[in-house]
C-alpha cells in the first residue's frame, strides 16, 4: 500500500511512497498529530539523488520491523531538503549544536511536538555498525527518554532554541569599511591550499566556486599572481580529474580522494552553473583549450540531459543506478577494448588512465586526464591532429556506448534559485565566450521562470508536471536578480530590466531587516518556523544576504538608485563583524565589500545595432570582474540613468569609480 507521499510531487517524497512507514510530508496534519497524540517527530531529510539517502531507506524505511517501531512510537516526517531548504537550514545547524559536529544527508531529527529538536544524527543502520547505534535501539532509547525523562528533554529543547537565536548576526557599532579582510582571506587560502592537486581541504575535496571567485577578482583587484594561480591550478586539476565528467561533461558533486579522482557521482545544477561562469573566467584569462573544452562540454550536458522541454533546468542526476553507485560512468578494460579500435585506444587508453590499476570497485577505473594529448602523439609518433582525430572519435564511441547503459535518475523538479545560478553561469559565459546559443538558452530558462514561477509581483520557489508551488525564499529572489543583471550584460531586454526591479523591490519589501540591516531567508509571510535565519556565509551555494547584497548595489549603481544602495549597505554593515574575523566564510560579501569600497566602472554602449557589434565584441575580452557593460541599441525604452541619446554612429559612457568621462565616440579610445 501507498503511504501518505504518494500525492506529493517532489521525486524524493515519491520515492518513499511505497515505505511502510506511514510517512506525513512536512504540513499542520503532522504537527497537529504528534500535539494531539504526545508523540516526537522523527523528521528524516534528504533529496532525490543522494545516495547515503538511499542506503538508509533500504536498511531502515523499507524494512517492515524498522517501519513498525517508527509507526508506533513517532509522527515520521519526510522533508525534500531543496523543496525546503528553510527546514534543512534550521536543522542542519541544530544538528551542528547538539553533535557538535557537522551535518550532511539523510539528516535524522527528534523533535518534540512544537518542532524543536532533541536528537540529531545522520545516516543510521538498522544494526549497528560504522560505530553507529542501530536504528531500531536508538528509536526505542529516545522514546523512553521523552516519556521517562521529559523534564530534561524540555530543558535541552529550550537551550537549543536560545542557541539557534543566539547565531543570527548582531549589528555592531559602525566601522569604516577597509580592504584587510581581503588580505586576511588570501592568507588563509593560502595556508590550507594544496600545491600538488589544487583546492583547499584535503579529502573530501569540494569544488567551492565561491573562494575560487574572490581569488580572480582579487587578482583583477591587486595583480599578485600567486592569487591567481591558487585558483587557475585549481581549477586545471578539477577539470582534469575523475570529479569532471570526461566523457559526458558536467561536475559531480566533490571528490572522495584529494586527487579530485573519485567522485561522489551526483550531479547537481548548482554546482555547474557557478563552475561554468568560473572556467569561462579562466578561460578569458588564460586562452587554455582545457578551460574551453570544460565549459564546452558542461554546457552540452547541460542543454542535453538537463534542459526541460519548456526551457528550464531540471535539479540533478542520482549517484546510483542498478543500485550501485557510479555504475553509469565507470568502465573495465574490456569494456574500453570492445568499444574502440586499436588505434583509437592507443590514443584514449594513456589519456584517459584505461591502462592504468583499476581506481574504482569491482575491478573498474573512473576516466581521468591522466597525460596530455601532445605528450600521447609524441610518444606514438603522430601528427597532433591525427591524435585529436582518434581521441574524438574514441570519445564518441565511449559516449555512445555509455547511453545504452541502465541511466541514473534524475529529479525532475525545477528550483527557481538553480535555475538562477545556472543562467547566470550561462549568460556570462555566453558573454565571455561569444556563444550567442548560449545567451539564447539562458534567456529562454528567464522567460519560462518568468511565465511559470513569477506570480502577482511574487516568486514560487519550485515547478514540476506544470504546477508551481512553494513560497520562495530569499535564494530565488537573490540569485534571480543576480542572473538578470548577467543576462542584461549578455544581451539587453526591456522585460528583463523591469523584473530585476520589480525583484529589488520585493526582496526589500518582503525580506529585509529593516531595523538590523540584512535579509531573512523566508518571507515576512512565510510560514513560522523555530527560529528564522539570516545567513551571511557561503555554504553549497553562494549566501543569499551576500548576493542579494551584491545585485541590489549593481542595480543600484546602474540605475542611481539610493533605495537599493543603502539596503545593500546596511546588509555589509550587518556582518561586518564577522566578515573581519572570519573572511574566507563570506567570499560573496567579499565581492560586496569590494565594491561598496569602489563602485564598479559602468560602461553604457549606445548606437545602432548593426555597429554596435564590433564594439562589443572588441570591448569584451578587455573587462574585468568589476566593470558591467550594457550594449543599447537604438529604439530601447531605457529607464532614465540609461537613456543615453541617440546619434548615427556608436558611443560609450563611461563611468569609473563616482567619476563619469564625457561620451566617446571613437572605438580606440573607449579602449584606452
Amino acid at each position: 500500500m501507498k503511504n501518505r507521499l504518494a500525492t506529493e510531487p517532489s521525486p524524493y517524497l515519491l520515492q518513499h511512497a511505497d515505505n511502510p512507514v506511514d510517512w506525513y510530508p512536512w504540513g499542520p496534519e503532522a504537527l497537529e498529530k504528534a500535539r494531539r497524540e504526545n508523540k516526537p517527530i522523527l523528521l528524516s531529510i534528504g533529496y532525490s539523488a543522494c545516495h547515503w539517502c538511499h542506503v538508509m531507506a533500504h536498511d531502515c524505511f523499507e524494512d517492515a520491523e524498522v517501519a513498525a517501531v517508527m509507526n508506533r512510537l513517532f509522527v515520521n516526517v519526510k522533508v525534500d531538503r531543496e523543496e525546503r531548504p528553510d527546514l534543512d537550514q534550521i536543522y542542519q545547524s541544530a544538528h551542528q549544536l547538539l553533535t557538535q559536529r557537522g551535518g550532511g544527508w539523510p539528516l535524522t531529527m527528534f523533535l518534540t511536538p512544537d518542532q524543536t529538536p532533541f536528537y540529531a544524527g545522520t545516516y543510521f543502520p538498522k544494526t549497528a555498525r560504522y560505530q553507529l547505534p542501530g536504528f531500531i535501539d536508538l528509536m526505542q532509547n529516545i522514546a523512553r527518554a521523552w516519556h521517562e525523562r521529559r523534564g530534561d528533554v524540555l530543558t535541552q529543547t529550550e537551550a537549543v532554541r536560545n542557541a539557534l537565536t543566539q547565531q543570527h548576526p548582531a549589528s555592531g557599532a559602525p566601522q569604516d569599511l577597509n580592504a584587510a579582510p581581503f588580505a586576511d582571506a588570501v592568507r588563509d587560502l593560502s595556508a590550507n591550499f594544496d600545491p600538488k592537486w589544487g583546492g583547499f581541504s584535503k579529502a573530501p575535496k569540494f569544488p567551492r566556486p565561491g573562494e575560487l571567485h574572490f581569488l580572480l577578482r582579487e587578482y583583477a583587484r591587486n595583480g599578485q599572481e600567486v592569487v591567481r594561480d591558487m585558483a587557475l591550478f585549481s581549477l586545471d586539476k578539477m577539470a582534469s580529474g575523475g570529479v569532471r565528467d570526461q566523457i559526458g561533461g558536467g561536475f559531480c558533486r566533490y571528490s572522495v580522494d584529494e586527487q579530485w579522482a573519485i567522485p561522489h557521482f551526483e550531479k547537481m545544477l548548482y554546482d555547474n552553473g557557478p563552475l561554468l561562469h568560473l572556467y569561462a573566467d579562466a578561460w578569458a584569462l588564460t586562452g587554455d583549450p582545457l578551460f574551453r573544452e570544460t565549459a564546452e562540454d558542461l554546457v552540452a550536458w547541460l542543454l542535453r540531459e538537463m534542459r526541460a522541454p519548456e526551457g528550464g533546468f531540471y535539479s540533478a542526476l542520482d549517484a546510483d543506478s542498478e543500485g550501485h553507485e557510479g555504475k553509469f560512468y565507470v568502465w573495465t578494460p574490456d569494456e574500453v577494448r570492445a568499444v574502440l579500435s586499436d588505434e583509437e585506444y592507443a590514443v584514449a587508453a594513456p589519456l584517459y588512465g584505461f591502462d592504468q590499476p583499476p581506481n574504482f570497485e569491482n575491478a573498474s577505473w573512473n576516466p581521468i586526464l591522466a597525460q596530455a594529448l601532445d605528450s600521447i602523439a609524441t610518444q606514438l609518433w603522430l601528427n597532433p591532429d591525427v591524435a585529436m582525430a582518434r581521441l574524438h572519435s574514441a570519445r564518441a564511441k565511449l559516449f555512445a556506448a555509455r547511453e545504452t547503459r541502465v541511466r541514473p535518475g534524475r529529479d525532475d523538479k525545477q528550483l527557481t534559485s538553480w535555475n538562477a545560478l545556472m543562467i547566470g553561469g550561462l549568460a556570462h559565459a555566453g558573454r565571455v565566450m561569444a556563444r550567442a546559443d548560449w545567451v539564447d538558452a539562458a534567456q529562454v530558462a528567464l522567460d519560462f521562470l518568468h511565465q511559470n514561477l513569477w506570480r502577482d509581483g511574487r516568486l514560487l520557489a519550485s515547478y514540476q508536471h506544470g504546477e508551481a508551488r512553494l513560497n520562495a525564499y530569499l535564494d530565488d529572489y537573490a540569485f534571480l536578480l543576480d542572473a538578470l543583471l548577467e543576462s542584461l550584460q549578455a544581451r539587453y531586454r526591456e522585460t528583463d530590466m523591469a523584473w530585476a526591479c520589480a525583484l529589488a523591490d520585493a526582496l526589500l519589501a518582503h525580506f529585509e531587516d529593516t531595523e538590523s540591516g540584512g535579509f531573512f531567508f523566508t518571507s515576512h509571510d512565510h510560514e513560522t518556523l523555530i527560529t528564522r535565519p539570516k545567513p551571511g556565509y557561503d555554504n553549497a551555494t553562494p549566501s543569499g544576504n551576500g548576493v542579494a547584497a551584491f545585485a541590489l548595489q549593481r542595480l543600484g549603481h546602474l540605475l542611481g538608485e539610493a533605495r537599493y544602495l543603502d539596503a545593500s549597505a546596511r546588509c555589509l554593515r550587518l556582518f561586518q563583524a564577522q566578515l573581519s574575523q572570519q573572511p574566507i566564510a563570506f567570499p560573496t560579501l567579499l565581492a560586496v565589500l569590494d565594491e561598496a569600497l569602489a563602485p564598479p566602472r559602468i560602461i553604457l554602449l549606445r548606437g545602432p545595432t548593426a555597429a554596435l557589434g564590433e564594439w562589443t565584441a572588441t570591448l569584451t575580452p578587455q573587462l574585468g570582474p568589476r566593470d558591467l557593460m550594457l550594449t543599447l541599441p537604438h529604439g530601447l525604452k531605457l529607464p532614465t540613468a540609461l537613456a543615453k541619446p541617440e546619434s548615427a554612429q556608436p558611443a560609450a559612457w563611461v563611468c569609473s569609480g563616482t567619476a563619469c568621462l564625457p561620451p566617446v565616440s571613437e572605438l580606440s579610445a573607449v579602449l584606452a
